[in-house]
């Protein structure tokens, strides 16, 4: 009667030893797991696109003098893996920006730096239109989950006070409904340094860029840390 006691007990031990062991081999099996796909995920270069008008595409500009260009340059520089598309489109209009939203943001892309609206300002568009045509981009990014940068502008003194409160509020005030990073003028740095502009006095040499890039720098690598948190949650077990 003793022996069959022990021989059951032994039993129980051994099924219970192999049970941990299992365990432990499926925890272990699940760590590998997170970890091969958190470094697949972290190797994987953000991609971000410069989704905006002739400031962004380069107007009169060599290829390697555009902003997207000088921006992935910089970042890269600082240790960052990314890709930055240049989808500037020189003329273009809010109205115009949202018309090629779909194909100008391709599937796959993780942030945005918007900057639109100048080209609206110089042809006199109502900006309640600008105002609604930013933000039903902003609701197709939000949408989409991609991150976004909003670059606002700011109009000249020509256009008198009234107006030129208007159209910065519009920047400003979608920026905080939309939870954006915001970086308040995309030619600080620039803007009546002769200089550091073509001979139309609006838009930036290639050294002019390079101001830009530098001063929006900062608020560009918060946005890659927006897109990295989002990352480590979507493979968090």
């Amino acid at each position: 009667m003793m022996t069959k006691q022990r021989a059951s007990t032994r039993a129980g031990q051994m099924v219970r030893a192999l049970a941990i062991v299992n365990l432990w081999l499926a925890a272990a099996l699940a760590l590998s797991v997170h970890a091969v796909a958190l470094d697949a995920n972290s190797a994987a270069p953000i991609r971000i696109v410069a989704f905006g008008d002739s400031l962004t595409a380069g107007y009169r500009l060599k290829p390697s003098e555009a902003f997207p260009v000088q921006l992935a340059a910089a970042l890269k520089a600082k240790g960052h893996n990314v890709e930055v598309s240049n989808a500037g489109v020189s003329g273009d209009t809010t109205a115009a920006g949202l018309a090629r939203f779909d194909w100008s943001v391709p599937e796959g892309t993780e942030a945005v730096i918007l900057e639109l609206g100048a080209n609206d300002m110089l042809r006199g568009i109502d900006l309640k239109v600008t105002r609604a045509n930013l933000d039903t981009i902003l609701k197709k990014l939000s949408d989409r989950k991609i991150e976004v940068l909003m670059a606002g502008m700011k109009a000249p003194k020509s256009m008198g006070d009234e107006y030129e409160a208007i159209f910065e509020a519009i920047y400003t005030d979608l920026a905080k409904e939309h939870d954006l990073l915001f970086y308040p003028f995309f030619l600080d740095g620039i803007a009546m340094h002769p200089e550091l502009n073509l001979d139309d006095g609006m838009h930036p040499t290639g050294k002019g860029v390079d101001v830009i890039v530098s001063r929006i720098l900062p608020m560009t690598e918060k946005l890659i840390e927006r897109v990295s948190a989002k990352r480590a949650v979507a493979v968090t077990p």
